[in-house]
């Protein structure tokens, strides 16, 4: 599914994959386009797949006349080795039932490039929240067991408030609780394959709106700064 730009396949081993999931607001897609932008990322390749609706357009992050020509695609791959990063932008909506297909595959590549880790930025309907979550922070997080024996202590240090189970079937009281994201795309889908697969990922999360979502997306990379220290804070 990945094509490298390049003759040959860039080593991976080791990095940390951020990748966005396509849910309520575009916050993940803001914040990864934040991120590959702010930090000059280099692309490193893209995924040929038929999974996500084909598109195409201008280099979103072009800075002079000289790259503005180059095109851009659904799901592209940058790097920056220095910091041990790679970052997946999806720029289009899922084909209709091929969203587990995509995630089997993306999972499958993850393994066999060596990514040390996933981690993927998302939303959830803000509507949707509860008692408790209305009067607290509105980030949210979520680790794979996997990845909890690295992570925790740093994730505790942080303060920050995993994501609430709440009842599988909100209609019926007694039923059984589980994770659920609303609004949330394939999150849900990818944090239960990694689970399965024992890969190591982490999913941070804000409770949104639809609207001007630019600065739920600054926010979202701020709580991510909080822990990669991707950015020293001034």
């Amino acid at each position: 599914m990945f094509i490298p730009c390049g003759e040959t396949f860039p080593d991976l081993s080791g990095f940390t994959l951020l990748m966005p999931a396509v849910s309520v607001g575009n916050v993940g897609q803001l914040a990864i386009d934040l991120i590959i932008s702010t930090l000059d990322m280099c692309k490193i390749g893209y995924f040929y797949t038929d999974c996500l609706v084909p598109i195409v357009g201008n280099n979103p992050y072009a800075t002079a006349k000289e790259n503005a020509a180059e095109l851009s695609t659904n799901a592209e791959v940058y790097s920056l080795p220095s910091k041990k990063l790679v970052v997946l932008q999806l720029r289009s909506i899922f084909i209709k039932y091929k969203s587990k297909s995509f995630c089997e595959k993306l999972l499958c590549w993850v393994e066999n490039s060596g990514c040390a880790r996933v981690i993927v930025l998302s939303s959830s309907h803000s509507y949707h929240r509860n008692d408790k979550q209305l009067s607290s922070t509105p980030f949210r997080y979520l680790l794979t067991p996997s990845i909890q024996k690295t992570v925790q202590n740093k994730i505790k240090s942080l303060n920050w408030q995993e994501m609430e189970k709440s009842p599988c079937i909100p209609e019926i009281e007694d039923s059984d609780l589980c994770v659920r994201v609303p609004g949330g795309g394939i999150t849900k889908l990818l944090y239960d394959e990694s689970c399965c697969k024992d890969i190591q990922m982490a999913v941070l999360l804000k409770f949104v709106s639809e609207g001007d979502n630019i600065p739920d997306a600054l926010g979202l990379v701020e709580y991510l700064n909080e822990w990669l220290q991707i950015i020293k804070p001034h």
